[in-house]
């Protein structure tokens, strides 16, 4: 629930606009969402887009250096495109500053060989196409479990639930979570429900959803939510940074992601785009500190989740025996 000894956030040019005639209604305090993160707080950060090792050391570099807090750090190739000791290396630097690393499984739609991800229509998208992609994100699942990593990002409904499934028998580690990536983010609150029960720990919404859309998913589920600030172009560009305080007032427990609009698609990820992954890793922290910063001046940076907390708490399931 809300805290109630925490202030309202004050709205973006309130003061003035009220001195013109051109006050606000109040918020309404049944948009605000009653949900929370374990262990306090509605709000946790996530740098997404870090495409291995290197780019992970400019990220943490520049956290320190503009005391940007982080809870998770996302990367988008996939797990197939690290080296073991690559993904060691990331794991043991995010740990050591407790800080959760998310890598994306597997095979996607959009890469196969299928053709209709390429038609106007855009085909199934990024899901994976016949049991064989499902079996080789499982793969890459069970090899970045293996090297330590808890925390697994997912862009097909089956998947999930064959994830899902595999943690809570034991296949995977129980700690394991599972993120839905923005390529498949559900739209309406019925289908985030049902990400939910899927097994979902995180569900990454499209980020031209508007606030009371957000409402409404509150309304229908507590899982907790992930949120492009600034989207990437491929996801539509969108610049979100002065709803910040409202966003999370509506959609707690909020990951606010930092990504980058105006910069290359970076997936999959090698070394011939080192210049571009490198510059635009330490530009997201960068607007990370934007956002914070924007989030304080409106007096709404209180209720930031405790650093190197991950787990979900409580959710709700589709019972799961055969």
């Amino acid at each position: 629930m809300t805290d109630p000894c925490i202030p309202a956030a004050r709205r973006p040019g309130e003061r003035a606009l009220a001195a013109l005639g051109l006050a606000a209604p109040p918020p309404d305090p049944a948009d605000t969402s009653p949900h929370s993160f374990p262990g306090g707080g509605r709000w946790r950060t996530e740098i997404p887009s870090c495409e291995g090792p290197e780019a992970l050391a400019v990220i943490l570099k520049e956290a320190a250096r503009l005391d940007v807090p982080i809870h998770r750090i996302s990367q988008g190739s996939g797990v197939w495109m690290l080296t073991d000791a690559e993904i060691t290396e990331m794991v043991e630097a995010a740990a050591e500053r407790g800080i959760e690393l998310c890598l994306f499984t597997g095979p996607r739609g959009t890469w196969d060989i299928g053709g209709s991800t390429r038609t106007d229509s855009g085909g199934a998208g990024a899901r994976a196409r016949g049991r064989d992609a499902v079996a080789g994100c499982v793969e890459d699942a069970l090899r970045a479990a293996e090297l330590g990593v808890r925390c697994l990002l997912v862009a097909d409904e089956g998947v999930l639930w064959t994830l899902h499934r595999a943690r809570t028998q034991g296949i995977l580690p129980a700690d394991t979570t599972l993120k839905v990536s923005a390529l498949i983010g559900p739209v309406n609150p019925t289908s985030y429900a049902v990400y939910e029960r899927l097994g979902a720990d995180s569900v990454n919404v499209p980020s031209d959803l508007t606030l009371g859309h957000l409402t409404e998913i509150r309304r229908a589920s507590g899982a907790p939510l992930d949120m492009y600030i600034e989207a990437p172009d491929d996801l539509g560009g969108y610049v979100r940074m002065h709803e910040v305080a409202e966003l999370i007032r509506r959609g707690a427990p909020l990951y606010l992601k930092f990504g980058l609009s105006k910069a290359p698609t970076l997936y999959p990820y090698g070394h011939h785009l080192r210049d571009a992954a490198l510059a635009t890793a330490r530009e997201r922290v960068r607007r990370g500190r934007l956002a914070l910063d924007l989030l304080a001046r409106h007096g709404a940076d209180g209720d930031m989740a405790p650093l190197g907390s991950r787990l979900p708490g409580s959710l709700r399931r589709f019972e799961t025996r055969s």
